[in-house]
């Protein structure tokens, strides 16, 4: 079962993915639990994610006759937002072994408070590839609104922005920076707090995945 709240959001409510984000919430929940969750239910997401991929017929022998089936077109490249972006992309590689991964670092300015590029490798040409964004959270937007633009700068025609848990300003934000890009999302919460967290949320997923504060 999938719902549309507002914008371009689609949100996943699948059982499955309900029960492990009610664990990947749980203060108690160790590291290791937490990254083994995050990499779960981002697996879980593809299915319904790549829905619309394309595929072409080929012949396979079966051990006993030639029959049709059926294999993906086209080049993926999954890019995570350094560094809690990187928890999802396992689950997903499990899934899609032949996907490219390439990286966007980003740092928020501390005068500013608007997110800084310092890192951008991804799979190319752009073009050619369907390219999956990945962050855990959506909050403000604003890092993803800015590695988004840094794909779309790059050629990047096709993308998609895959997050656990959204909040109602972060959709807000990304759908008015790119209309055109669809978001799919694990949980849509309730709103921020004073300091940009989600709440509820599930903290920093950067510190919970890698065991820092």
């Amino acid at each position: 079962m999938t719902t549309k709240p507002r914008g371009g959001l689609t949100v996943l409510d699948h059982p499955l993915i309900r029960h492990k984000m009610t664990l990947l919430r749980d203060v108690a929940t160790s590291s290791r639990d937490f990254k083994q969750l995050v990499s779960e239910i981002a697996a879980l997401m593809t299915y319904e994610v790549t829905r619309d991929l394309r595929t072409e017929s080929v012949e396979v022998v079966t051990p006993l006759e030639t029959t049709t089936g059926h294999r993906i077109s086209g080049k993926i490249a999954l890019v995570p937002i350094l560094r809690a972006g990187l928890g999802m992309v396992d689950g997903i590689v499990q899934l899609i072994p032949n996907a490219r991964v390439g990286h966007i670092g980003l740092y928020r300015d501390h005068d500013t408070l608007q997110p800084v590029s310092y890192y951008f490798k991804v799979p190319t040409p752009t073009a050619d590839h369907r390219f999956f964004l990945l962050d855990p959270m959506l909050a403000t937007g604003g890092s993803a609104a800015k590695a988004a633009s840094e794909l779309k700068r790059a050629g990047a025609g096709d993308i998609s922005l895959i997050c656990l848990v959204a909040a109602p300003e972060g959709v807000a934000a990304f759908a008015t920076a790119h209309p055109d890009i669809p978001v799919y999302a694990a949980a849509y919460d309730r709103e921020l707090n004073a300091i940009g967290y989600i709440l509820p949320g599930l903290g920093d997923a950067g510190d919970r995945l890698f065991g820092t504060k």
